[in-house]
């Protein structure tokens, strides 16, 4: 007698047993589980890279602070430039510790450190931050400093100076910002600035009035570290890095 063979056929669903289903159900959960916490975690590992430098960390820095007087704006940090954000760095130089270095063409203001680094700033630079280079000294430090403008600024805009010729009371709408530290050299002012500023989006760039501004949050970092009477250098054109050790 010949033996036929076996034929098998899908068995629908309705005919498979239901101890037989669940018993299948239940041995596919760990595979399944597996598999989701896998990619949870290759998503968590992803999440869990900070950028450089950290938005986090630099959004910490520059948030909104309430000095007593004023409540300072925080900065969007997104849309900086990450280099012209308040960073210590390396800077080997033959400057004393606690000598700020002021470098307008590279658009950097450095605070020197010890073991070759520095505290540096970035910086916007008008035209009067480019027409002094040499040595001074902090004579005079100010919270929210009072401004005018000057001959040259009502001249070139009298619509919008004329009205501030009187002079301008410290505040948010001050363009000399939260702080103000004034350069002095054989005990005669200067006229060079460097302070803060209420157009956060200028820093890194050329602009058209002031000296030095660094963002308020910077300047008024950098006021609470630097006495009256500590040297600043500012670089000239043909040397964008101090003498190095």
């Amino acid at each position: 007698m010949t033996t036929l063979p076996t034929i098998s056929r899908p068995v629908p669903q309705d005919e498979v047993p239901v101890r037989l289903r669940r018993l299948l159900v239940v041995g596919l959960l760990p595979s399944l589980a597996a598999a989701c916490t896998t990619t949870r975690r290759s998503a968590n590992l992803e999440e869990a890279e900070p950028a450089f430098p950290a938005l986090s960390y630099y959004a910490q820095i520059y948030r909104e602070i309430d000095d007593g007087d004023f409540v300072v704006p925080a900065v969007d940090v997104k849309k900086i430039d990450p280099q012209y954000l308040r960073q210590v760095v390396d800077y080997p130089t033959s400057e004393r510790v606690g000598t700020l270095v002021v470098d307008p063409y590279q658009r950097f203001l450095y605070l020197v450190m010890e073991d070759g680094k520095a505290m540096r700033y970035g910086v916007g630079v008008a035209k009067a931050g480019l027409e002094y280079q040499g040595d001074a000294r902090i004579g005079r430090k100010a919270r929210w400093p009072r401004w005018a403008p000057t001959l040259n600024m009502i001249n070139r805009d009298p619509e919008r100076y004329r009205q501030y010729a009187g002079g301008m009371e410290g505040g948010l709408r001050n363009p000399l910002g939260a702080r103000a530290l004034y350069l002095y050299k054989d005990g005669r002012d200067t006229l060079y600035r460097i302070h803060g500023t209420n157009e956060p989006w200028s820093i890194g760039k050329s602009v058209s009035s002031g000296c030095i501004r660094l963002f308020n949050q910077d300047i008024m970092d950098l006021h609470t570290r630097v006495p009256v009477g500590t040297r600043v250098v500012v670089l000239g054109a043909g040397s964008s890095q101090p003498d190095m050790a």
